[in-house]
């Protein structure tokens, strides 16, 4: 791979030299690479190259636009290679909250509240000309999530267990969204990154699953990830609608989450998935 590496660099930057090269990790849609402590380098885990090739595409001209948009820094594309699959951009500061979790996680709740405030006011027929739309009745996810469940129930002890069957049990939200908005779509606490000095937001990244998309969602990844306090402080420096059937979605898309994100470990071996989401079943599927 780091000769792979070198090749698309001599390609696209002419001149630049590999010091080192070091594999920074794994998700669901890549894999990436840290190229002399600068330069992220992306590969898109996508088989079909054209389906590869379009994403790769789609994404750097979505980052331009959120660039724009972001009061946060998020990557800017140094090169997308849309055949090979690979995007490449200057390594932002900071590291993953799921990596360095903050000491008072309170202070965020501006900086994210501002930053969805801001995505999520963005004009939507400008946006969806760049991302996909992304919605699914809540039936769906209810159905996906009574599936995950089943392969983890004997991970789960006997209290969570039930509070994990009833809510499974229930009827899932009727009212859906008011109107879709642009959403990163993915703002998990592996896609904050923060300074480990002073705990500030340095930047977002990942951008793969921007969507048009229920803005409920994001704020789910705030509860499932930093818990129903951070969500209503978030809520409270949010400028933009929110009732008490969008707050009961995004419970309602945390808690089927958390089960996706277990199940996932549990069949790809990704440990941190599995041990992550059962210690965090207690508060994502405590009583709102």
């Amino acid at each position: 791979m780091i000769d792979a590496i070198g090749a698309l660099l001599r390609r696209h930057l002419p001149g630049y030299e590999i010091g080192s090269a070091v594999r920074l990790g794994e998700g669901w849609d890549n894999v990436a690479y840290e190229v002399n402590g600068e330069l992220i380098v992306r590969w898109s885990k996508e088989e079909d190259p054209l389906l590869r090739a379009e994403a790769v595409r789609r994404e750097a001209e979505l980052l331009g636009a959120v660039v724009r948009l972001s009061p946060l820094p998020v990557p800017e594309p140094v090169f997308a290679d849309a055949e090979a699959g690979v995007m490449a951009y200057p390594k932002l500061p900071g590291l993953p909250m799921s990596e360095r979790p903050v000491a008072d996680p309170a202070r965020l709740a501006p900086v994210l509240g501002a930053f969805l405030g801001s995505l999520h006011r963005a004009p939507v027929a400008e946006m969806e000309k760049l991302a996909e739309r992304d919605f699914r009745a809540a039936e769906e996810w209810l159905r996906e999530a009574r599936e995950d469940y089943r392969e983890i129930a004997e991970l789960v002890s006997p209290a969570a267990r039930r509070t994990v069957e009833d809510f499974l049990g229930r009827t899932p939200p009727a009212a859906g969204p008011r109107t879709l908005v642009f959403c990163h779509n993915d703002l998990g606490d592996e896609h904050v990154l923060v300074d480990p000095r002073t705990d500030a937001v340095t930047g977002v990244i990942d951008w793969t699953d921007a969507a048009i998309a229920d803005p409920a969602y994001d704020f789910a990844l705030i509860h499932r990830d930093l818990g129903p306090e951070i969500l209503d402080l978030t809520l409270g420096c949010y400028e933009g609608r929110w009732d008490g059937a969008d707050r009961e979605r995004a419970l309602f898309y945390a808690r089927c989450t958390l089960l996706e994100d277990i199940a996932y470990g549990v069949r790809t071996g990704s440990r941190h998935y599995t041990e992550t989401g059962l210690a965090r079943l207690d508060i994502t599927f405590a009583p709102a």
